[in-house]
């Protein structure tokens, strides 16, 4: 029988030896491609990846703040962030950051007047005029702001949209102002769709309020409505595949959004209790019950007694 103090030194002796890998080089390259958070994750994996996040400038050129620290972003924590970038920041994607004001907007571009794309939908605490004054700002000389997106900034008007739209096509070729993609309601939140658009602005007139919204086309070919663009509140659409909807052709979802009928026929998971299926925006709502299987929010906080509305 082996003695057990060799038993023991001889596996001590392994771990001694072991030493960490590094992680591989793949893992560098996909730096510059994450959002702050998964930078942030990152840079607590291991002493290789902090340091290539703290002390290397590509990561930080294309910011993007979202979900689940947006809420979390301040002025201050956004200035410490950008000025990673040594003032050549080139993206700017501020989503739904409801705590930026247009004092830290400002004091971000002045020291990144090279940033070309600059999106803050959302952004409830930046006015119009803060987001006149950054604009105007990245548009003087040669440089030049190709993309913007400012959809849920509140109060904006026509005389705001004209004056962003002066200053937008300023350094942009006859040809460049001319690319219109269509845009549909259930893309709207995807960054990248935006991008292929090559639109230079999220916001325009709507043809049927004459308010200044986002305007979504109908991606379906055989739509026979005559007006087939306007904004969500002239014309409902269905929130996963984005077609118009006639009053016929409508049906709930548990979260309060619409359907088309086609898309409330497949296969989404339906509540076990009142039969509504959720959409692509809202499925964190559901519960998984080994008893009843699905369960809608609505329907879980009434299981456990806690209503909307008392009956009596």
């Amino acid at each position: 029988m082996e003695d057990p103090s060799k038993a023991s030194s001889s596996l001590s002796l392994q771990v001694e030896q072991a030493q960490p890998e590094s992680p591989h080089e793949a893992l560098f390259l996909v730096l510059s491609y994450l959002n702050v958070y998964e930078l942030l994750v990152m840079s607590q994996v291991c002493i290789s990846l902090r340091d290539a996040v703290s002390n290397d400038v590509l990561p930080w050129l294309n910011l993007v703040v979202e979900r689940p620290i947006n809420y979390r972003l301040s002025d201050e924590i956004l200035m410490k962030i950008t000025s990673k970038a040594n003032g050549r920041l080139k993206t700017l994607a501020l989503i739904n950051c409801v705590h930026i004001t247009d004092q830290g907007l400002q004091r971000v571009i002045e020291q990144n007047k090279l940033i070309s794309k600059l999106y803050i939908p959302s952004c409830t605490s930046i006015t119009p005029e803060g987001v006149l004054r950054a604009v105007e700002v990245l548009c003087q000389g040669s440089h030049s702001l190709s993309s913007l997106r400012i959809n849920g900034i509140y109060n904006i008007q026509k005389e705001h949209l004209d004056m962003l739209s002066f200053y937008l096509r300023k350094n942009q070729s006859l040809e460049e102002q001319q690319k219109k993609q269509p845009v549909y309601y259930h893309e709207r939140g995807n960054l990248s769709v935006f991008e292929k658009n090559q639109r230079i602005i999220d916001l325009e007139i709507c043809p049927m309020c004459f308010e200044v919204r986002m305007v979504y086309d109908c991606p379906k070919g055989e739509c026979n409505k005559r007006e087939r663009r306007g904004c969500s509140s002239c014309i409902p659409r269905c929130e996963n595949c984005g077609r118009c909807l006639g009053l016929q052709e409508t049906e709930e979802c548990a979260c309060g959004d619409n359907l088309c009928l086609d898309c409330w026929l497949q296969e989404f998971p339906k509540c076990s209790f009142c039969n509504k299926p959720y959409c692509k925006q809202h499925t964190s709502w559901w519960c998984n019950s080994s008893d009843s299987g699905f369960l809608c929010k609505v329907c879980e906080e009434n299981s456990h007694g806690y209503t909307y509305t008392d009956e009596v």
